[in-house]
């Protein structure tokens, strides 16, 4: 099947069915290029008739028939443009002729086809417009206007009646093809801007997701280490308030200097999590580009100002004024690391003292770190729980998370992470990091 590239409308959309057409518009203009033909050819076939001596009725019903085939130009073009060349001894059927030729010029036939069936209709046109120039020469009984009128007048008839009905069936064939090769570009790039949308969707999604999960897991670091020791120091504090007042009163101080810290932790990371939303206007929605930034410059800050591993001492001492026996062993020359490894190591001591805090009040402690060439490791192992002091831990929530997040932050620096009980009933965290990670 052949089409002129009607068969679809405006919007691309196949339409109802109307035979080969397609679009009621369509098959109105060719069934009235039809109609038009058949009366050409209807009218032709009364000269053609009479010249061949055949019954009237006869020329105008082959005109007829011959004629309506032009509703047939977008199906079978080929079909209208033979049947154009071989009625043309007749001398009926120029629009058949023309419109054939614009639409067989206009389809997806091959070239080779329409260069031979253009060839022979000029041949064909050029004949029969010969023999009727000089029959119209040789009735007018005037003198000879030259062997070459002629010709030059059947030549110009039929270039006229073959080339300009071709040329413009090209033309529109070709932007026809035009118009599909772009539409067909447009839903492409339409389609991968789609695909863009979503895969841009997916991965603001998991930013999303990876900085929620971060904040969780910092949130958890600052709350739960700082409220175990207020919790322990409260405990402390209720247990001597009537027998050591100045004790209670240290103990007071410590919870208050305990909270005032977790509310400094707290106030800096929120003022992290905000400082992007200060330029941009309320309710305004945010970019999904740059939800992934967003949370890498977050992350970036919070590494950048957070703890040290010259703050584990601290660490240490804050337990040592809860009533925990820690001892800490530290060796190989310290040296500045990434802050990304330097906050994780001091987040893994800081959780593993947490635990013990939550679930072996009372058991001594030890805290190792080793200053490698390559890596960082630290330890923290705590003996069995002390049952003179295993009521206070009891009293502490937990939500299992700690373990999960120290895991997490390890391996997400390429690191090692190694947690279970030991022998004598107490509990050993290690975790091994690269210190080559850069920052």
């Amino acid at each position: 099947m052949t089409t002129t590239g009607a068969h679809q409308d405006a919007t691309g959309t196949p339409p109802r069915t109307w035979l080969w057409w397609g679009r009621r518009r369509t098959a109105l203009l060719d069934i009235g290029l039809g109609l038009i033909s058949a009366a050409e050819c209807a009218t032709q076939g009364v000269d053609f008739a009479a010249r061949a001596g055949i019954p009237l009725a006869l020329g105008v019903a082959l005109g007829l028939l011959v004629g309506s085939l032009l509703v047939l130009r977008r199906r079978w073009p080929i079909l209208v443009v033979l049947v154009a060349i071989a009625i043309s001894p007749a001398a009926m059927g120029y629009l058949l002729t023309v419109v054939g030729l614009y639409s067989l010029a206009a389809s997806d036939v091959p070239r080779r086809v329409l260069a031979t069936l253009s060839g022979m209709s000029l041949v064909a046109t050029l004949i029969i417009s010969f023999v009727r120039v000089r029959e119209d020469v040789a009735a007018t009984g005037l003198d000879d206007p030259g062997v070459w009128y002629v010709p030059v007048m059947a030549g110009f008839i039929a270039v006229g009646s073959t080339l300009p009905p071709v040329l413009l069936g090209l033309y529109i064939g070709a932007r026809r093809r035009l118009m599909e090769s772009l539409r067909e570009r447009a839903d492409s790039l339409e389609q991968e801007l789609s695909l863009l949308a979503d895969r841009a969707e997916q991965r603001a999604e998991w930013a999303r997701t990876e900085e929620r999960t971060r904040i969780a897991r910092e949130m958890h670091d600052v709350v739960a280490h700082r409220v175990s020791l207020m919790v322990v120091h409260a405990a402390a504090l209720q247990a001597v308030a009537l027998k050591d007042p100045q004790k209670a009163v240290r103990n007071a101080a410590l919870v208050g200097d305990m909270g005032r810290q977790a509310l400094t932790e707290l106030r800096e990371m929120l003022g992290v999590l905000r400082a992007g939303d200060e330029t941009r206007p309320p309710g305004a929605p945010v970019p999904l580009a740059a939800v992934g930034a967003a949370a890498a410059a977050a992350a970036a800050a919070a590494a950048e100002d957070g703890p040290r591993i010259a703050d584990v001492e601290d660490l240490v001492g804050q337990s040592r004024q809860a009533g925990m026996v820690v001892e800490l062993s530290v060796q190989g020359e310290a040296r500045p690391y990434p802050p990304e490894v330097e906050q994780t190591a001091f987040r893994v001591v800081q959780e593993a003292l947490t635990n013990v805090h939550k679930h072996a009040a009372g058991a001594k402690v030890m805290v190792r770190l080793a200053h490698r060439d390559t890596e960082i490791a630290m330890q923290v192992e705590n003996g069995a729980p002390d049952a003179a002091g295993s009521g206070v831990g009891a009293e502490l929530p937990s939500g299992g998370n700690g373990l999960v997040g120290m895991r997490e932050r390890v391996l997400g620096l390429g690191g090692v992470f190694v947690s279970g009980p030991t022998e004598a009933g107490g509990f050993r965290v290690s975790a091994v990091l690269p210190c080559g990670v850069s920052g």
